[in-house]
């Protein structure tokens, strides 16, 4: 794939101007917003939850919400995420038994979701095979869900290969998505690997040039 899109992680963002924040990376040409949803139990971490989602959606109703639900039991909350205004909705692997999740996801896509599988650095690529032809995203967290500003995990990118090439098997339209420690030196590492959509926090909301930056993270 060579159609990279970047998801600038608002949880990097100022929040005192939110607005703006999301209006200036959307006019450098992020291609999608990426909302981390955190709850204190599946990550120790708390973020933010359904009413962001529904006033960013207000704010921007032509934006591509990339919803990424670090929570334990998503399927309690996939439709008022859905209802909010999301446009895809990731759900962590780890975060429930394996007929939950199959039931969460089934409720997102009946509601018209793109739906994704994340998977933290510890689970195997092949934890995600039953899974590989139902998905429209893969997410390869490259550093510790739960925390920004870690740095990239190099160990990850066997996994991120490993899954591109099942699912040019079964599933090619599928994105991979990394999520961790994405930089000018390290955006193009994932790509080689195997990933088409990168999430930046830091990167983007940090630097002073957002069109460079976000140029730059795409390889152009």
């Amino acid at each position: 794939m060579t159609n990279i899109k970047i998801a600038p992680s608002i949880l990097t963002a100022d929040f005192t101007k939110l607005d703006e924040e999301i209006q200036s990376v959307l006019d450098a040409g992020a291609d999608y917003i990426h909302v981390d949803v955190m709850d204190g139990q599946f990550v120790p971490n708390i973020s933010f939850g359904v009413p962001i989602v529904e006033s960013i959606r207000r704010a921007f109703p032509e934006a591509f919400l990339d919803v990424h639900l670090m929570i334990v039991q998503p399927g309690h909350f996939v439709e008022a995420f859905c209802k909010a205004g999301a446009s895809h909705i990731t759900l962590h692997l780890e975060s429930d038994t394996p007929e939950r999740i199959a039931e969460a996801l089934a409720a997102a896509r009946d509601l018209g979701m793109r739906t994704g599988l994340s998977i933290k650095p510890a689970t195997p690529a092949e934890a995600l095979e039953p899974w590989l032809e139902g998905l429209d995203m893969v997410l390869v967290m490259t550093v510790e869900p739960g925390f920004g500003a870690q740095p990239f995990m190099f160990d990850q990118m066997p996994k991120i290969s490993a899954i591109r090439a099942r699912l040019d098997q079964v599933n090619p339209s599928c994105d991979i998505e990394v999520d961790g420690g994405i930089k000018p030196d390290t955006a193009p590492i994932a790509i080689r690997a195997g990933a088409n959509v990168l999430v930046a926090g830091s990167a983007v909301f940090g630097h002073d040039d957002r069109a460079g930056i976000i140029r730059t993270l795409r390889g152009e």
